[in-house]
């Protein structure tokens, strides 16, 4: 397995860390991932997996690395990678990033940055750790970043799973999302 796809195989918490400081980059947009948020799988109830397979989640029991993108309110795209091992549905979310490309408004919250980067559901599944692939990650370049960590945001619904630290965020990051972690 090539150790960007390593990167995702494991669980979804690892991954989430993992993710922050990696470059995401769509055509000629660059930027770096400064917060993000795992979800488990089956299990979590904030997870879209909870309510099973679906075509909407079919993805997610699909190899380590891929997109999940879907449309959230009917109006923002959210891209998430998949994680862990083929058939075990698990995901991060990529809650936001620090724009690298010049001109690039705020990323500071998923619905931003999809709409920014032009991440709509045409990217669904496509493999993130291939760089030939429109929309991929390209490895961290430097040390791993000092990471906050705290509770998800917007699953409420979720029983006791919103407030379980699965978040996390380059610590002191300016373009995360609010409110922001320390």
């Amino acid at each position: 397995m090539a150790p960007l796809r390593q990167s995702f195989a494991g669980d979804a918490i690892a991954a989430a860390r993992r993710l922050l400081g990696m470059v995401l980059v769509h055509g000629a947009h660059r930027a770096r991932i400064v917060e993000t948020e795992a979800y488990l799988g089956p299990h979590d109830l904030a997870c879209h997996a909870a309510k099973g397979r679906t075509a909407r989640t079919e993805v997610m029991f699909g190899p380590p690395g891929h997109a999940y993108v879907y449309l959230v309110y009917g109006m923002h795209h959210l891209l998430n990678v998949v994680t862990g091992p083929e058939g075990y549905p698990a995901a991060v979310l990529i809650r936001a990033a620090e724009p690298l490309t010049p001109n690039l408004p705020a990323l500071d919250g998923p619905g931003k940055l999809g709409r920014a980067l032009g991440i709509d559901r045409r990217l669904n599944a496509v493999d993130l750790c291939d760089p030939g692939s429109p929309l991929h990650l390209e490895p961290r370049d430097g040390p791993r970043p000092r990471i906050a960590a705290g509770p998800r945001i917007g699953v409420d619904y979720a029983g006791a799973w919103p407030h379980k630290p699965y978040r996390f965020m380059v610590a002191g990051s300016p373009h995360g999302s609010r409110p922001r972690l320390c």
